[in-house]
């Protein structure tokens, strides 16, 4: 059985780390130009909250032996869930940079990065 993260799990529950941004440890091949804050963030976070939410609710489901029509239902909904909130991530991403651009400094990513992390969720 997979584990779940909370209390006991030994799994983190929680996507920031002490300094307010996001864990660092990406797996190899990850584009890692842009510490992101929990104000940049704050939406996307809700959105996976509550897509993790749902998902231990389409486990219960299964576990239940609940019907297929509606347990697929739900895992399209969890799907989708998940989908907006990487877009989210991706949109917050490319107005912080622009806006640094704008104030004449260096943006984080470039285009092509912020480019290849848009189609990495399509």
């Amino acid at each position: 059985m997979d584990r779940v993260a909370g209390p006991d799990s030994g799994l983190p529950t929680d996507l920031t780390r002490a300094g307010g941004g996001l864990s660092s440890a990406y797996p190899p091949g990850y584009i890692a130009g842009m510490e992101l804050n929990q104000a940049m963030v704050g939406d996307a976070v809700t959105r996976l909250r509550r897509a993790h939410g749902q998902l231990a609710g389409v486990i219960a489901m299964i576990e239940a032996g609940e019907d297929c029509a509606k347990v697929l239902t739900q895992l399209a909904a969890v799907s989708k869930a998940l989908d907006r909130a990487g877009f989210k991530l991706v949109a917050t991403g490319l107005r912080h940079c622009h806006a640094a651009q704008e104030r004449g400094e260096q943006a984080p990513m470039s285009m092509d990065e912020l480019e290849k992390l848009f189609l990495a969720l399509a």
